[in-house]
């Protein structure tokens, strides 16, 4: 089993944090949000995932070496191949072709998800999707009475199904998925400038790849900031109670409301954290109130009261404010 994850894209929807890293590197609970996809997505296939394969812009050694841990951690080998065009879903994942060999999940890295099914690998394709109250900004599937999909759809304007697509799909034969990829450039088959999943998805159909759901119970965006905390408030909130407060954390004269996340020697001082907050390695906040926030490593926090925040790396922050998105290497006094 392989995993094919593109993630070159650059991430503008959450600048300024992703300025100076890729979205998927950035940390949720003290994980990157593509580590978390990885872990979960290893829990779903029964079969041991042996090669995960990172599409990536260029983003330099210290990126691919994170990544390289990351397979390294699942038991699986990375291998890293690079779009340097933003030139579709199709073309993102084609840009791994000599990964896409027998059975393989495509995994885009900016949704996480939760999910109680185990991956029929038997079956042609599965495509994970969620039940949505409000389909119409979605691309969704219509099922048979056999759970076969029919169709695929994007953003209906009219009700046509509730099923909508969260960008993970299993493909039992990757080479015909790159065939059909493939297809697609050669016959310069595009939407919008691009060449889309979509279009490879219906084609297999139509040539008699029966696709089925996988249901997932929650899906989590990381899409934006306000999206990324909420996902850091139930990451937290189904951690089965185990502690997530590092022992080398120093705690004085403050107030822990769990669920948190603190980090490797994190110093927090007069403070009340949480709840959902994640706080970063050698972070330290001192006479601050913080709650259902995210705040990355090696940041100084004084004298703030902040909800519903995002702060990276690096940070010197020093005020009173309550509800910011600070990005790396910023100081404000």
């Amino acid at each position: 089993m392989k995993i094919i994850i593109p993630m070159a894209g650059m991430g503008k929807r959450m600048r300024p944090h992703t300025l100076t890293i890729p979205k998927p590197l950035i940390k949720i609970a003290g994980k990157h949000i593509v580590q978390r996809l990885v872990e979960d997505i290893s829990l779903v296939c029964e079969e041991k995932v042996d090669e995960i394969a990172f599409v990536i812009g260029d983003f330099g050694k210290e990126v691919e070496n994170e990544l390289i841990n990351i397979a390294k951690n699942v038991g699986s080998k990375a291998t890293i191949y690079y779009q340097y065009e933003a030139l579709g879903t199709a073309h993102a994942i084609l840009c791994a072709k000599e990964s896409l060999k027998g059975k393989v999940v495509v995994a885009f890295a900016d949704t996480l998800f939760r999910a109680e099914f185990k991956l029929d690998a038997a079956q042609d394709g599965i495509i994970w999707v969620h039940k949505v109250k409000d389909p119409s900004s979605f691309g969704v599937v219509k099922t048979n009475e056999k759970n076969i999909i029919t169709d695929f759809i994007e953003k209906p304007k009219e009700f046509i199904s509730e099923n909508a697509i969260i960008g993970i799909y299993y493909f039992k034969d990757g080479d015909y998925l790159c065939k059909q990829l493939q297809y697609l450039i050669d016959n310069n088959v595009q939407k919008g400038g691009e060449y889309q999943l979509t279009d490879a998805l219906e084609n297999m159909k139509k040539a008699g790849t029966k696709f089925t759901i996988g249901n997932v119970e929650e899906w989590l965006d990381c899409g934006n900031k306000n999206a990324t905390v909420y996902t850091n408030q139930r990451i937290l909130a189904t951690n089965n109670n185990e502690d997530l407060v590092s022992k080398s954390a120093i705690i004085i004269n403050s107030i822990i409301i769990k669920p948190c996340f603190i980090g490797n020697n994190a110093k927090i001082e007069n403070s009340v954290v949480g709840p959902y907050v994640s706080i970063g390695d050698y972070t330290s906040i001192d006479n601050s109130v913080i709650s259902n926030s995210i705040i990355q490593n090696n940041t100084k926090l004084s004298c703030v009261n902040i909800d519903n925040s995002m702060i990276g790396n690096n940070v010197e922050y020093k005020g009173i404010m309550n509800d910011v998105s600070i990005g790396d290497y910023t100081t404000l006094n």
